[in-house]
């Protein structure tokens, strides 16, 4: 893989990860000035579901920041875009489309394949 097209994956990867922690500071900022009292159980009830919601999302978040800083590793190590399972080179659409995988989409569909029948 060219030197272009990997400093564009680390650009977007970069952008990515700058928006995801904006959000989680965000986040956090919101959940501790939040300390409303609702008499209402059911208002209670709204508001906690909604904090889990959120909060799950941003677990998600958080796993896809660690995923976009292995990938930035690979940019730097040189490793990026090569399949873990055979080492042969990710498809530069795959990696636009999910640049945070390590899976070429054959071995993904195996893997996939491989799941269902466990």
């Amino acid at each position: 893989m060219d030197e272009t097209i990997t400093t564009e994956f680390k650009n977007l990867l970069q952008e990515q990860m700058d928006d995801l922690l904006q959000n989680a500071g965000e986040t956090v900022s919101e959940m501790t000035e939040e300390k409303t009292n609702f008499p209402d159980p059911t208002d209670r009830a709204s508001l906690e579901s909604d904090r889990n919601f959120e909060l799950r999302i941003r677990d998600r978040e958080r796993k896809l920041i660690n995923k976009i800083r292995e990938a930035i590793e690979r940019i730097e190590d040189g490793s990026f875009g090569l399949c873990e399972t055979c080492e042969e080179p990710i498809g530069v659409e795959r990696l636009r489309a999910r640049p945070v995988t390590t899976l070429c989409i054959e071995c993904k569909t195996e893997e996939e394949r491989q799941e269902k029948i466990g």
